[in-house]
């Protein structure tokens, strides 16, 4: 057998059982869940087609125009939380004068380890109207802002997504961190003897050079606000009302409340739709040109 023989032999005992596994795991089910949403299905009964009845009917549905709206400002401020503050943060880390980087660094993610249950109920305690920490801020400053955070109709997605942005900052510091210290001192000692100043430098050297950083970062984001859950379940339970739903929420809603699992798998295959769409115009417009160094 050739070197080359060999070659393929080996690449396809590492690839073919992880491609196996990512179909039964990932692809089966995504072809799954399309394949119902055609159908009127309550999760018992034999399954009836109904054609395009299912899309028909949720594009009709008030809840889906508030899932839609909801999933994209809980993905605005994951981007503008986690990419935007994750830079700042690690910008700073990178610099060796900052006193106490590891005990930063460590601290920044530790809310990423903590169970998002364990979170929604502390942010539950935070927001809360009586005696809140947001609240009593307020007060403490003289501001007469007193908010009912979690069941107001226009503060609710937003405080809910914080959550979700505070608790996830740690992983977006993280990558952003280990892409700064892969870029060349060279390229900063050279800046400096320029005149540039730090975060000159950075602006100049750092932020162009972490665009596919930025890529994946994004990416992860966008596709984790669309797809969020957990929070707004154990925080609101989608309400007051449909208030903080969004379409995971509203999937869960029809399948596992309604019985209707044709619907809730109408539901879930748009935001598969929504989530691809979004992954394939950020990795076309995002970085488009690799950076080599």
């Amino acid at each position: 057998m050739t070197s080359k023989q060999k070659y393929r032999v080996a690449l396809l005992v590492f690839t073919v059982p992880t491609l196996l596994f990512f179909s039964i795991m990932v692809v089966y089910p995504i072809l799954q869940t399309f394949q119902k949403s055609f159908f009127d299905w309550d999760g018992l009964t034999p399954a009836t087609f109904n054609g395009l009845d299912n899309f028909i009917r949720l594009f009709q549905d008030d809840d889906f125009w508030v899932s839609l709206k909801n999933g994209l400002i809980f993905a605005f401020v994951l981007v503008v939380y986690q990419l935007g503050l994750g830079t700042v943060l690690a910008i700073a880390l990178s610099n060796k004068s900052i006193f106490g980087r590891k005990f930063f660094k460590t601290t920044y993610f530790i809310p990423v380890v903590l169970s998002s249950v364990v979170v929604s109920q502390l942010f539950i305690a935070i927001y809360n109207t009586d005696g809140g920490l947001v609240n009593s801020l307020f007060t403490l400053f003289g501001f007469n802002f007193q908010q009912a955070w979690l069941s107001g109709e226009h503060s609710s997605i937003w405080a809910i997504a914080f959550t979700n942005a505070w608790q996830n900052l740690g992983v977006h510091l993280v990558l952003i961190y280990a892409a700064i210290k892969s870029i060349p001192e060279h390229l900063y000692e050279a800046a400096t003897i320029d005149g540039a100043t730090f975060w000159r430098s950075h602006w100049k050297i750092t932020i162009p050079l972490l665009g596919e950083t930025y890529k994946f970062c994004l990416i992860m984001a966008i596709t984790g606000g669309l797809n969020a859950f957990q929070n707004m379940f154990v925080m609101t339970n989608g309400g007051p009302g449909n208030i903080s739903y969004t379409f995971t929420f509203m999937m869960y809603k029809a399948a596992f409340r309604s019985g209707e699992y044709g619907y809730g798998s109408a539901a879930a295959a748009f935001l598969v739709i929504e989530c691809l769409l979004f992954t394939i115009l950020i990795n076309k417009f995002v970085a488009r040109e690799k950076i080599s160094y």
